[in-house]
């Protein structure tokens, strides 16, 4: 009987992304943060691009947490090529967000400023999120 070929690569398919965040979905380092309510895949660009429009806003006072990571290698092949000739080379890396994720943290800074600072980073991403408070927060 013939066995089939074993090949050293196994390769991997896009997959679905269902259900929500069973990890990470709660504050952990900060008093206030952004969560996601949908499923989606963040690029480096739009999470660096939140992380500029935080930074900015807070004028670098207090202190932010990113709690997401591209580690999802995305492959693209060159324009103008033929199909087939196996699967493109590595492009870019994207992190997989599934509703209730906490993609941003702050604190040290007031609520009006964390709130705002945290809007414009909402806006740079794709997926509609919510702001989260501490449960045990005063002001």
């Amino acid at each position: 009987m013939l066995q089939p070929k074993k090949t050293k690569y196994r390769k991997m398919q896009k997959g679905r992304m269902k259900g929500n965040a069973n990890r990470g979905n709660q504050l952990a380092f900060g008093s206030f943060g952004i969560k996601s309510l949908q499923t989606s895949w963040l690029t480096g660009r739009q999470i660096e691009a939140a992380r500029q429009a935080v930074t900015r806003h807070m004028k670098r006072e207090g202190q932010i947490w990113i709690r997401i990571f591209p580690d999802k290698p995305i492959t693209k092949k060159p324009a103008e090529v033929r199909m087939g000739k196996g699967k493109g080379a590595p492009d870019s890396f994207v992190a997989r967000v599934s509703p209730g994720r906490m993609l941003f943290e702050a604190d040290g800074v007031d609520l009006k400023t964390a709130k705002e600072a945290l809007r414009l980073a909402a806006q740079k991403l794709p997926v509609t999120t919510r702001f989260v408070i501490r449960r045990d927060y005063q002001e």
